[in-house]
């Protein structure tokens, strides 16, 4: 299998306490845990890719436990959770598809009881390519308060023989989330999405 060769890493963390409206007690926090790596597969097409999603497990693992601590460090404090890859031009769609398995079940993991499916998005771009990041509750879908994205890039990434991976989690629903809609508290936790 591929070697996973990094080029650099980037974390941030938003402390959000209003949008406008009154001032929370406690800050919402928004974080993001980027990777550029080397696209093992750029330039040419490879047609088993698959156990390349197996290597990068605790790749996953290591960044998600980077933005967990980046975000305060407790499990029970993160609400909302989000992935997302952005392939160099050499590349193409389908290597950001590595990511769904090892970035997902990563966060999934180390947040424990975490019950929804990890939304995520992908596309193919240049250095200083922006991508939003869906953002949902990790234990219901439905959380009408939770849905967010974060916007991610890195200037000078990716190259055109590059991958960056990206996780994001998030303390909480909107600042002023108030547009109705299934509760954090009335979640069941039954099926991921309610």
């Amino acid at each position: 299998m591929p070697e996973i060769a990094v080029r650099k890493y980037a974390v941030t963390v938003e402390e959000i306490y209003h949008e406008g409206g009154p001032a929370a007690a406690v800050p919402l926090k928004r974080g993001a845990a980027l990777a550029v790596i080397a696209n093992p597969y750029a330039g040419r097409y490879v047609e088993d890719i698959q156990g390349f999603m197996d290597d990068l497990k605790p790749f996953g693992l290591a960044m998600a436990q980077r933005l967990l601590a980046a975000m305060g460090g407790d499990v029970k404090a993160i609400e909302g959770y989000g992935k997302g890859a952005i392939v160099g031009a050499a590349g193409e769609l389908e290597h950001g598809a590595l990511w769904h398995v090892p970035g997902g079940y990563a966060m999934r993991e180390l947040l424990g009881d975490a019950k929804a499916i990890v939304p995520s998005t992908k596309k193919v771009g240049g250095p200083g390519t922006r991508l939003d990041i869906p953002v949902t509750h990790v234990n219901a879908s439905y959380v009408r308060s939770h849905f967010d994205a974060f916007e991610i890039g890195i200037t000078d990434a990716p190259r055109a023989d590059e991958l960056l991976f990206a996780l994001v989690m998030t303390t909480g629903s909107r600042i002023h989330a108030r547009v109705g809609g299934l509760k954090a508290s009335e979640i069941k936790g039954e099926d991921g999405l309610r």
